[in-house]
């Protein structure tokens, strides 16, 4: 991917205006993770009981958590769905479109009847609305990024494009927090109308999301392509056609930050409450002080970021996840709840969280402007289908198959954090790069052609 040149005078916002899209940004990844995040805890802690209760309970929950990973095979769909129309008609549509998809998909899975009310069918609406959300969130987190840092131009890019990421432990501490509240209630409560609550309050946010979404403006790198006609007639083939050097080796960076996320936020919630033995809510509240962490880590490492650049900041995290994945286990299985808590707060805050305070714009950085919403898209939302998705269910079987020891789990954090490691630093460096769009129309661009 090269260095895009032109007068980005009318890109550099006024700050008040890139503060503004940021917000937006950040509320609408919040509400985003906040939605996906109970279907995760809800798949830990009640989805195998309530929609999967004819099996043994350890199937059950890998019952549950497969619908969980059969969303991020959804998740691509949205990529490629919406990235296309991102790509040609506009940021913003899209991200309205995604937020109302996910927040009705959401509801519905409040609302749904149990296996013992419908029989199969509850399941079956399960894995249905969970696809549908799914293909919501693969629009919503390249359109989020696309409108922080294409409004904020070149001089803080990093710390702006930040905001999006603070959404994601804002929503996860808030879904989480919400959902201990409730899981307070006595059990017969809790898994018969307790569970549902967090999931109706959804509707709230959502229309707080909508309302400050609506009224910003779109993205103006996308409104100068307009104007100068040069807008991609296909983006997802262009794509293909002329970064895949860069399409890979997001794919490949991203893999830790998905797969640290989805075992110490959503597996590790089954492994501390199911095979320790544990009180649920110390993993949970676990979880709330790793998010707490995260709100004071991700703004400082994406400033950062604006001074050293983004890879060293991106292999920072996944040099940390790869080293910290056999302490983890070591501190969780103490059973001590202090040590538990480090263990989660560390390798979610300063493994996962870093790398994805810089994700969103390293990625945004390293694809053509006509192409950039099917570009970030797509490397995130695949990378969901090999690493992110399954991570649960794998981590369940490895547990399984090594008879209860956990190392071949930490083994395979490990092994992906490297991969991740050395994928961040093929890619190169990206945060000096004009990204305003001044690409002549017809003019094909290749990865090989442009200076790094």
């Amino acid at each position: 991917m090269g260095v895009f040149r032109e007068d980005s005078a009318g890109v550099e916002a006024g700050g008040s205006l890139v503060r503004r899209v940021a917000l937006a940004s950040f509320i609408g990844t919040a509400v985003e993770w906040y939605d996906f995040f109970l279907f995760g805890t809800a798949s830990a802690l009640v989805f195998g009981r309530l929609f999967f209760p004819n099996v043994d309970p350890a199937l059950g929950t890998l019952a549950s958590f497969g619908t969980l990973a059969v969303g991020f095979v959804a998740r691509p769909v949205g990529g490629v769905l919406f990235g296309h129309y991102g790509d040609r008609i506009g940021r913003k549509a899209m991200l309205v479109m995604t937020l109302l998809i996910m927040g009705v998909a959401t509801l519905g899975v409040g609302l749904l009847p149990t296996y013992q009310q419908v029989g199969i069918w509850a399941p079956v609406l399960l894995l249905l609305l969970r696809v549908l959300q799914s293909i919501g969130v693969g629009g919503e987190w390249g359109g989020g990024i696309l409108m922080a840092v294409e409004h904020a131009g070149g001089r803080r890019r990093g710390f702006y494009g930040g905001w999006q990421a603070l959404g994601s432990p804002v929503g996860l501490g808030l879904g989480t927090a919400v959902f201990m509240a409730f899981s307070l209630l006595p059990d017969r409560q809790f898994f018969e109308w307790g569970w549902r609550v967090p999931f109706l309050l959804s509707v709230v946010l959502v229309g707080i999301g909508l309302y400050i979404r609506l009224r910003v403006a779109e993205s103006p790198v996308f409104a100068g392509m307009e104007r100068r006609g040069i807008i991609s007639a296909r983006p997802v083939a262009d794509l293909w056609r002329y970064h895949r050097r860069s399409l890979l080796f997001a794919m490949g960076a991203r893999l830790a930050e998905g797969l640290t996320f989805n075992l110490y936020a959503i597996w590790s919630l089954d492994y501390i409450s199911g095979d320790l033995g544990i009180d649920r809510n110390v993993a949970l509240g676990a979880i709330v002080a790793a998010s707490a962490v995260a709100v004071g880590v991700i703004p400082a490492f994406a400033s950062l970021s604006d001074r050293v650049g983004r890879r060293p900041v991106y292999m920072l995290g996944a040099a940390f996840s790869a080293l910290f994945s056999f302490p983890f286990f070591l501190l969780v299985d103490s059973g001590e709840q202090l040590l538990i808590t480090l263990a989660i707060v560390l390798g979610l805050a300063f493994g996962t969280y870093v790398m994805g305070s810089v994700e969103g714009c390293f990625f945004s950085e390293m694809f053509d402007p006509r192409v950039r919403y099917s570009g970030a898209s797509i490397a995130f939302q695949l990378s969901g289908v090999v690493a992110s998705g399954p991570a649960p269910l794998v981590a369940a079987g490895l547990l399984a198959w090594s008879g209860g020891s956990p190392w071949p789990v930490a083994l395979l954090v490990a092994v992906v954090s490297t991969v991740s490691l050395v994928s961040a630093w093929l890619a190169g460096e990206t945060y000096r790069r004009d990204i305003s769009g001044s690409i002549i129309a017809g003019q094909e661009v290749r990865d090989d052609e442009q200076a790094a």
